[in-house]
């Protein structure tokens, strides 16, 4: 039998369990049974070798804490003004189309407050920006391709250097202009955006500079007027139908829409045929166009400066099917009916606009209506027979989505108030000619307990 496995020496392992005897206080001999000790084959390299690795990653760890404190930014230098802004004039509301209305007036206080003692400021200049992005742009990732931003106006606060002095806490500058009538209002489409905001750089003696932004939403309102009728023709059969919408539709709340159609009975001499209307399905659909521009860069692309990709995408904000809810007359030949379409709000409906850039979106209500022939005798018209024929007729009516106009008044037709009602006011008392005297009740002999408010 060898001696040695594996270099571990067998003839230290017992063969056996080690006994021990024991006595306990009574004297009988107890026998305990130990099992052999696994130490002497464990490898001692294996404790040292952990205690190494320990010591080795919290090495590290501090190591790379140090390197991320030492990399870590300087903090950067405080502004030294703080800027701010104060609106006093409504919401941006403009009324009528872009051909007939006069704009919009703002008006509001830039406010300045120094934030490190006394401050020069050299210049603090305000810009009306129109910002124009694109989401499907000539070339992707491109800054100048995707966004576009051109100044409407600009403000010139101050033309020498201004002294802001901390002890008098904020200081305010006031601003108004009239924002023209004909510029498109605020949209986010699927495929275009338009926004506007005021982008006030004021720029301190130091060279230190301090933004601010404020974004305005511009909307547009148009007045409501008298009820739209449209006939629409469908032939080669003798069905005419009459529709009756309103002249605009908000993109929040429903609107009705009345239909009458004439000619579904065609009578001969003995029998009749007869259009029955089975379905009427309704849905709104919301066109949108934009022109994608091209920078000096990527120009080549589209075949040079001043050109760009048209894009265009179409999707359902309302829809509804029906198959019941109109009145059928085969006697007078007509059918009528009423129903309540609406804008479906969780789908983030747009207003009609159409902007210079390229920017349109349009609404337009398309009705579909599925008929099927009827033949029956005249004397028993009741007992109609389906003739296996039917039509699918189809039609489109445009929309006027525009949001509420509220009051309806615009800031030119708003007229200031009139005294010329109010009588002319008491004469001024003049001095030297005006006494103040103290009054006694003496004079009246002691009557005042009797005095009454009865004559």
């Amino acid at each position: 039998m060898p001696t040695k496995l594996f270099g571990i020496d067998l003839r230290r392992i017992p063969q056996q369990q080690q006994q021990t005897d024991l006595k306990d206080s009574s004297g009988i001999s107890i026998t305990t049974l130990r099992r052999p000790s696994m130490d002497h084959i464990k490898r001692p390299a294996l404790a040292a070798l952990g205690k190494k690795t320990s010591d080795k990653k919290s090495k590290d760890r501090s190591s790379s804490n140090k390197r991320a404190v030492d990399v870590a930014p300087k903090p950067t230098s405080s502004k030294p003004v703080k800027l701010n802004m104060t609106m006093e004039s409504p919401p941006i509301l403009m009324m009528g189309t872009a051909q007939e209305s006069s704009g919009a007036l703002i008006s509001g206080q830039l406010q300045i407050t120094p934030l490190a003692g006394d401050v020069i400021m050299e210049s603090i200049v305000m810009y009306l920006e129109c910002t124009t992005t694109t989401k499907q742009p000539v070339q992707d990732r491109c800054r100048e391709c995707m966004q576009q931003v051109s100044d409407l106006y600009e403000w010139n606060f101050i033309k020498k250097p201004m002294i802001c002095v901390a002890e008098q806490g904020m200081q305010q500058l006031p601003f108004s202009h009239l924002i023209p009538g004909h510029i498109p209002a605020t949209t986010h489409g699927q495929i275009g955006s338009l926004d506007y905001s005021l982008h006030v750089r004021a720029k301190s003696s130091d060279g230190l500079e301090t933004e601010f932004r404020r974004e305005l939403v511009v909307r547009r309102a148009l007045r409501p007027g008298n009820d739209k009728n449209s006939v629409r023709i469908f032939p080669p059969t003798n069905l005419t139908l009459h529709v009756t919408l309103p002249s605009v539709v908000h993109p929040l709340g429903d609107f009705p829409v009345q239909c009458r159609m004439t000619g579904i009975t065609s009578k001969r001499e003995d029998t009749q045929t007869r259009w029955r209307l089975r379905k009427l399905t309704w849905r709104i659909e919301e066109k949108e166009t934009m022109i994608s521009p091209a920078c000096t860069k990527h120009a080549a692309k589209v075949g040079g400066e001043g050109k760009g990709l048209a894009h265009q995408k179409d999707r359902d904000v309302g829809s509804q099917e029906m198959k019941a809810g109109w009145k059928t007359d085969f006697d007078d030949g007509q059918i009528e009916g009423e129903f309540v379409a609406a804008i479906e709000s969780g789908h983030m409906p747009q207003c009609d606009v159409e902007a210079p850039n390229g920017l349109k979106i349009s609404h337009v209500l398309v009705m579909e209506l599925v008929i099927a022939e009827e033949w029956a005798p005249n004397k028993k018209p009741t007992q109609a027979t389906p003739t296996g024929a039917a039509r699918v007729l189809r039609t489109q009516f445009n929309l006027n989505v525009t949001d509420r106009a509220g009051m309806g008044i615009s800031w030119d037709d708003e007229m200031p108030p009139a005294y010329e009602d109010v009588p002319a006011s008491p004469p001024h008392y003049q001095n030297g000619h005006t006494f103040v005297r103290d009054y006694s009740a003496e004079s009246l002999h002691g009557d005042v307990e009797d005095l009454t408010l009865n004559g």
